[in-house]
């Protein structure tokens, strides 16, 4: 393996991915319109304009922004969301900003095999520059970082996870593996041609907190695996993982079906 195109919020930053889905909430609100945490959640992965029109798109959504506004939502109105969103967003990203347990360790392991750490995100770079601040006095400090600004097109297109092998200097996509917490994201993998990981307990579908889902039964832990591996089904992931600590084990694995002569395209 060459690289680890990891995530961030949900999959190195933020257990639970609350950053991004309660300032949904928040910008929603302030035009008159509620939407639940659980519909902030739907398109989570792609980039936030992105997100806001998807979440303009549904019809529970569309039907409280008409009672509201007397209309549907229009790209005009999903631009106006979204930059009562950024402020938002930048004010407040550094309240759920901590490191995942485990992650730190398990970055330097992948370092100690050789890897290098590309990074993508669903943020914007004014968000991405301040989370990748915090995140770097923590101790983590990938080699690239992505936003979803700076590619034509996000997720779930391919070009963060591409961008981050040109910029690598990487010379084989089959020897990097893309981690994610959203379908968006795993198809971003698959669609560069990489190895994909899933995470199903450190971010968007479970949406827990650490405390949280420590504090999980494990007769209930295991049904939420059982359904977030189901959501995750229709992205075709390679390996579905709880956190970050366990992806070491799952590279080891990787490398040695391509010791073999498997590619990730074919699987």
């Amino acid at each position: 393996m060459q690289a680890a195109i990891l995530d961030w919020a949900g999959t190195v930053v933020d257990f639970g991915s609350f950053a991004p889905t309660r300032i949904f909430v928040e910008a929603f609100a302030e035009f008159g319109v509620a939407i639940s945490l659980e519909e902030a959640r739907g398109p989570m992965g792609m980039g936030k304009w992105d997100h806001i029109r998807t979440l303009c798109n549904q019809p529970a959504v569309a039907a409280r922004f008409a009672q509201r506004f007397d209309r549907v939502p229009s790209d005009a109105d999903v631009t106006a969301i979204y930059e009562r969103f950024m402020p938002l967003q930048i004010a407040k990203v550094a309240e759920h900003s901590a490191l995942i347990p485990g992650a730190l360790e398990a970055i330097a392991a992948l370092r100690a095999e050789g890897l290098k750490i590309g990074t993508c995100s669903g943020y914007p770079r004014a968000v991405m520059s301040k989370v990748q601040a915090l995140a770097a006095a923590a101790g983590y400090h990938p080699d690239h970082v992505v936003a979803t600004d700076e590619v034509p097109r996000g997720r779930p297109g391919p070009a963060q996870a591409l961008a981050n092998v040109i910029a690598l200097g990487l010379d084989d996509v089959a020897a990097c593996v893309k981690v994610d917490d959203t379908l968006p994201g795993i198809l971003e993998g698959r669609r560069a041609g990489m190895w994909t990981v899933a995470l199903r307990c450190s971010g968007n579908f479970l949406g827990l907190d650490w405390a949280q889902y420590q504090a999980l039964p494990a007769a209930r832990l295991a049904e939420e695996r059982e359904r977030i591996s189901a959501l995750f089904a229709p992205s075709r992931p390679h390996y579905l993982i709880d956190t970050l600590a366990e992806l070491p084990a799952v590279v080891n694995a990787i490398n040695a079906r391509l010791a073999r002569g498997e590619c990730p395209q074919a699987q």
